[in-house]
């Protein structure tokens, strides 16, 4: 009975992923925007899920950054390709986006994926693409935002796996765990038993210091999945340690509603997408200030090989 139980639990969780992959595509179809030149699965390592897609910027609009883009599925699903709408959302914006898939659990454990995003973050500076050197951010929701931070706060992975990457310009984060004990939570404690012991490893809010980026911190008031104290305890931690972080949260949106809501006709949800521009043409005025001297080099514009 056992083994029909779980047969047809499996049968169950199939065919909620195909319904789930289906709905995904739907959505994308109606939620990207067109005319988007979009690079499919280059290489960034070794491993089968180190591939990422590359959403070039629209010439008419470019803006003085990329983006690099980590999707969530609570470090054990996704898929760069379901993610298209944040892709040719800030494309059609100026801003070449790059979204990376990684290895998942069971297959990984932390920090694997974590090593993972040092590699595609090597790879967005690494490579100079059609909108020429630009300083990248990163950016991420739920899973991917957790990524994202810890690798824009802990410069252990950029050194390892990106040595010739300087930090990024700076952070935006859809609904990120910042802040909980992965070890100790029921659906993390197998992800993250590598950190069992050392949680802080693994929390972003233990990273926080003074010269962190800029940090955007973005929720939704209905978010049932990612309690904002996430967001609420990082703010804050950057903010004593002295770095720049602003926390915006929106009413009557939950934890997908949130990276929905920066798709093409969705936007009316909450203003997303117009919030996280804001946030990096600010980024770009910064910089120009910082390096009115033209003896002064600017952070983050490296660049080296040539691809697309």
């Amino acid at each position: 009975m056992s083994g029909a139980k779980t047969a047809l639990a499996r049968l169950g969780e199939r065919a909620r992923s195909k319904r789930e992959a289906e709905f995904a595509r739907l959505f994308n179809v109606l939620a990207s925007e067109r005319g988007i030149v979009v690079h499919k699965g280059a290489t960034y390592g070794p491993d089968a899920r180190h591939r990422l897609d590359v959403y070039q910027a629209d010439p008419r609009r470019s803006r003085n950054a990329r983006v690099l883009f980590v999707y969530g599925g609570g470090w054990r699903d996704g898929a760069r390709e379901i993610y298209r709408f944040v892709g040719t959302a800030l494309a059609a914006q100026g801003l070449t986006t790059i979204i990376p898939d990684y290895r998942l659990y069971p297959s990984a454990r932390f920090p694997d994926f974590m090593e993972d995003a040092a590699r595609a973050y090597g790879w967005a500076h690494a490579h100079r693409l059609a909108d020429g050197p630009k300083p990248v951010v990163l950016m991420g929701h739920s899973a991917g935002a957790h990524i994202a931070a810890l690798l824009a706060l802990d410069p252990t992975y950029r050194m390892q796996f990106a040595p010739d990457a300087p930090p990024p310009a700076g952070l935006v984060g859809l609904a990120g765990p910042y802040a909980f004990d992965p070890t100790t939570w029921s659906s993390t404690r197998d992800i993250f038993a590598p950190a069992a012991g050392h949680p802080d490893r693994a929390r972003p809010v233990a990273h926080a210091r003074a010269d962190a980026p800029p940090s955007l911190l973005l929720y939704g008031r209905a978010d049932d999945t990612v309690g904002r104290f996430n967001g609420q305890d990082f703010a804050g931690a950057l903010s004593k340690a002295g770095a720049a972080a602003r926390l915006i949260e929106y009413g009557g949106v939950g934890h997908v509603g949130l990276v929905v809501a920066i798709g093409r006709g969705v936007r009316w949800r909450a203003p997303v997408l117009r919030d996280v521009l804001d946030f990096i043409d600010g980024l770009a005025r910064d910089a120009c200030e910082r390096t009115a001297s033209p003896s002064e080099e600017t952070p983050g514009m490296e660049s080296s090989s040539t691809s697309f």
